[in-house]
């Protein structure tokens, strides 16, 4: 399965920051950077990037880059705001295109759902938009916010590491429940209780496989 993850914005995109100047793409980059290296325990995964630290990406980039890559799956990583300034607009909410096929709304349903029972922040629930990479993009798309920036409260979240670890694996775990994604150490392998050659014992061969951080059973003929 192939994903694309899409850090929202760029370092320099103009007006997306917090009144107090936190840049958005600061969060969302590094969650979609977690996000990447817990993706990549599970069997048969490859992870792509649509951003770059080095240049804002154009939103056309972003959508080509998915479709050229065919990948099956594309999340767009965000922080909300409301205005400009400080406010108590909060919570979380996820967006999909509304004439993008069940999927994409069951997979955006499962991302929301894991993030509002990992961050107790409020839930704005699923909604359809018409963002650009909802509407370009050939595959199951969806946009993530994870809380607003003009929040004084959620604002001080958004920069917490802890924070952005939480929204990373939140999301993945919906990724993973809705595509039914297999961890690597989950492989059992059931090791037949012998005779082995050269003294190898069917023990050993299971205390093997399992220091190679796979799951391992004798059974016998």
């Amino acid at each position: 399965m192939k994903i694309l993850l899409d850090a929202g914005h760029g370092y320099n995109t103009p007006g997306k920051r917090s009144p107090d100047g936190m840049r958005e793409y600061e969060f969302n980059r590094v969650v979609a950077s977690y996000a990447k290296s817990l993706l990549e325990n599970f069997e048969d995964v490859t992870v792509y990037f649509s951003h770059s630290d080095t240049k804002d990406v154009s939103l056309q980039e972003r959508t080509n880059k998915a479709n050229h890559l065919d990948v099956d799956c594309f999340v767009s990583i965000h922080a909300n705001a409301y205005g400009t300034g400080w406010n108590s607009v909060s919570g979380i909410e996820t967006y999909v295109y509304k004439t993008k096929p069940a999927v994409a709304t069951a997979l955006a349903e499962k991302v929301q759902r894991n993030l509002i029972v990992a961050t107790g922040l409020t839930d704005r629930g699923v909604k359809t938009g018409t963002f650009h990479v909802l509407k370009a993009t050939a595959m199951p798309a969806i946009i993530v916010e994870c809380g607003f920036m003009t929040n004084k409260e959620e604002v001080q979240l958004l920069r917490s590491d802890v924070y952005r670890r939480t929204c990373a694996e939140a999301i993945v775990k919906g990724i993973q429940g809705q595509f039914k994604l297999k961890n690597k150490s989950d492989k059992t392998y059931k090791v037949l209780a012998g005779p082995f050659p050269e003294k190898t014992t069917a023990t050993e061969l299971v205390e093997k496989l399992k220091k190679d951080g796979y799951q391992a059973t004798i059974i016998s003929e």
